[in-house]
C-alpha cells in the first residue's frame, strides 16, 4: 500500500550525529523529512547530562524522530558511566538458565527493566535489541551476545528481557534474522554465507522468530547470504522478509536494515551498491528503515551524498513512500513521559530490578 496524499510522510532512513552536541550539518540532516531516526554511538556520549540535553535538541528539531542505539548488555553496551548499570552479557542468564531456570527469567525481565528505564531516562527511545541468534560457539561476531544455543531457551529469556523493556515503555528489536549465530565470518568486514537449507534454518535458527512473532516490535535481518533460500542477503531478499517473515511468520512489526555501511551491506548480486541504491534495495525487499552508521564524522560527505542520492530517486519515482511502513516506524516511538534520572533511581521497581542484574 503506498501513501496517499493525506498520508504522513514516510521517513525511512535512520542516520547517525559526529558528536557529543549537534553542529550544522546534523541539524541540516535531521530536519530533512526522509530522515526517521538517529542511532547513537559510544563517541555521542560524556554523561548523563549532555546525552539528556543532546537528545532533547534531537527532539526540539523533530519530535517524531526515533532516538535508538545499540544497547543490549555485556560487550556491546554503548553508555556505561555516570551510573549507568554494567548488565550481563546475554550468555550469562542462558547460563544462569542452566542453573535456575526460573530466577533467570526473573533475572531476563530485570535487565529488560534496566536497560529501558536507564535509557528512556536520557531521552533515548529504543535500542536494537535483543539478539536472537543461536550460540554455536564459533562466531566471534556474536558470541557471548546470544543467550544460548536451544531457541527455546532464546525464545524464552528474549520474552523476559522484552517483557522488562516494555514495563518501561520500549519496544524491542529481535535481531539478526534468520540468524548470524552459525556463520564465522563477521559481516562488519567480510560476507558471511551459511549453506544450510531452508528446513534446517527454520528449524532452528529461526524458531524465536515464529514463537515471537505478535511479541517482537521490531526485527533487523542479518548481512548474510543463505544461497540455497536466495542469492542475496536476508536483508536484501523479498523471500525472507516479505514470503517468510511477514506471510509465514505473520510477523506485523516494523523492519530495518542492518547497518549499510557494513561490508556485507552494500554486496548485492555480485555486484558493490552505492549507499542509495542499497538503502532503496533493502526497502523494494522489505525493510520498513534503512540503517547508515558512521558517516557523519568529519565532513560527512558520504553521508549527504546519502540523502541527496534518495531524494533524487524518490523524484525519479524509484522509491514510494508507503503510509503503512511509516506507522510502523511511528509504532516504536514511546508512549507516556520516561521518568527523569532522579525520579527513575528512586523508585522501588528499579532498584529491585537493579540488585538482580548481578549474576
Amino acid at each position: 500500500m503506498t501513501a496517499g496524499p493525506a498520508a504522513r510522510p514516510h521517513a525511512p532512513l535512520i542516520i547517525d550525529v559526529a558528536a557529543t552536541e549537534l553542529n550544522d550539518a546534523d541539524r541540516r540532516r535531521l530536519a530533512n523529512p526522509l530522515v526517521g531516526g538517529v542511532i547513537h554511538f559510544a563517541r555521542n556520549w560524556q554523561d548523563r547530562a549532555q546525552m539528556t540535553a543532546l537528545n532533547a535538541e534531537i527532539k526540539a528539531i523533530r519530535p517524531d524522530l526515533l532516538i535508538c542505539v545499540d544497547h543490549e548488555g555485556g560487550r556491546v553496551q554503548r553508555f556505561r558511566t555516570d551510573g549507568f548499570t554494567h548488565l550481563p552479557s546475554m550468555r550469562a542468564l542462558g547460563e544462569l538458565w542452566m542453573r535456575d531456570a526460573m530466577r533467570a527469567t526473573q533475572t531476563a525481565t530485570a535487565v529488560g527493566q534496566v536497560l529501558a528505564g536507564e535509557l528512556r531516562a536520557c531521552g533515548v527511545d529504543f535500542s536494537f535489541a535483543p539478539v536472537l541468534d543461536l550460540d554455536y560457539g564459533g562466531s566471534s561476531v556474536i558470541g557471548s551476545r546470544s543467550f544460548h544455543r536451544d531457541p527455546r531457551v532464546v525464545a524464552l529469556l528474549a520474552k523476559s528481557v522484552m517483557h522488562g523493556m516494555l514495563q518501561m515503555g520500549m519496544r524491542n528489536c529481535g535481531k539478526h534474522f534468520p540468524g548470524h549465530g552459525f556463520v564465522q565470518a563477521d559481516s562488519h568486514v567480510e560476507i558471511p554465507v551459511d549453506k544450510r537449507g531452508l528446513k534446517a534454518i527454520l528449524d532452528d535458527d529461526a524458531r524465536p522468530y515464529d514463537w515471537l512473532s505478535g511479541t517482537l516490535g521490531a526485527v533487523m535481518p542479518a548481512h548474510v547470504i543463505y544461497p540455497k533460500v536466495d542469492k542475496r542477503p536476508a536483508g536484501f531478499s523479498s523471500k525472507w522478509l516479505k514470503a517468510i517473515l511477514r506471510q509465514r511468520f505473520t510477523f506485523d512489526g516494523a523492519v530495518f536494515s542492518d547497518d549499510l555501511s557494513m561490508e556485507a551491506g552494500r554486496y548485492i548480486d555480485g555486484r558493490l551498491l552505492s549507499y542509495t541504491d542499497a538503502a532503496l534495495t533493502a526497502l523494494e525487499a522489505g525493510c520498513d528503515m534503512a540503517l547508515l552508521c558512521n558517516q557523519s564524522i568529519g565532513e560527512g560527505r558520504l553521508l549527504d551524498d546519502f540523502l541527496e542520492g534518495f531524494e533524487a530517486a524518490a523524484r525519479a519515482g524509484r522509491w514510494l513512500p508507503d503510509a503503512s511502513s511509516e506507522a510502523r516506524r511511528q509504532a516504536l516511538l514511546p508512549q507516556g513521559a520516561a521518568p527523569d534520572w532522579s525520579t527513575l533511581v528512586a523508585s522501588r521497581g528499579y532498584r529491585d530490578a537493579r540488585r538482580m542484574t548481578d549474576v
